[in-house]
């Protein structure tokens, strides 16, 4: 099996094979989150504009994201997994657009298999990651808007490559130096409110989910639903 580790969004561009794309902080947490709270699918788009029109069409029912962290106008929440941990998605369609997450998974037009990754469903991806002994894996760490890494995407990646070498992996160790970088720090700065403490404590909760997400194209658009691994 042979595992490549890219990163941004010219990583998720080059990515094939079965490809996870990575964002910890925070969209395939709050995925994680609505998905585990009922949501039946997750529709990816890459743009505000597309995310209204698709739920304007009622291809989708709620509008979940953000533009530079905060929720753009018109949709239902942010990007926040703990204001979405309370509210029951159950039956329902989500529409999400991110400046990093939804962005790699637009931007991977060549996976066989994609996923939607993150910590809090670490181990589940691997499983899936792993299932049918493909070639070729590709983890991408999708970092700042796509553009600038990140500790928490990094090491998510070189945690998911442990846990495919058929290592434990160490989650306290990712969890101790995310919380020694500067990412974390956001999250207790009063001048972005948008980022929550409990955020923070939500992305690192490593294994919160016993779950992947599958993302599959339809009609155009890439929709993400949970798949369960043995």
């Amino acid at each position: 099996m042979n595992i490549w580790i890219g990163s941004l969004l010219d990583g998720a561009a080059q990515a094939t094979g079965t490809v996870a794309i990575i964002d910890v902080f925070r969209a395939f947490t709050t995925a994680a989150v609505a998905l585990a709270n009922g949501a039946a699918q997750i529709v990816m788009v890459g743009t505000t504009e597309e995310a209204l029109s698709l739920r304007d069409r009622g291809i989708g029912q709620v509008c979940i994201g953000e533009v530079d962290g905060r929720a753009p106008a018109g949709f239902d929440f942010g990007n926040s997994p703990f204001d979405v941990s309370h509210i029951d998605f159950r039956g329902k369609t989500l529409i999400q657009r991110t400046s990093a997450g939804t962005q790699g998974i637009v931007a991977a037009r060549r996976a066989d298999r994609l996923y939607a990754a993150a910590l809090v469903t670490a181990t589940a991806t691997a499983r899936a990651l792993a299932a049918g002994t493909p070639d070729r894996i590709s983890l991408v760490a999708m970092g700042d808007h796509g553009t600038t890494r990140t500790n928490e995407d990094e090491l998510c990646a070189l945690h998911l490559r442990n846990l495919l070498q058929g290592r434990p992996g160490n989650p306290e160790a990712v969890r101790g130096m995310i919380l020694a970088g500067g990412e974390a720090a956001r999250f207790h700065d009063p001048a972005r409110p948008y980022l929550s403490p409990a955020d923070l404590d939500i992305a690192l909760d490593i294994d919160r989910y016993d779950f992947a997400i599958r993302v599959t194209v339809e009609t155009g658009h890439p929709v993400a639903r949970i798949e369960k691994t043995a």
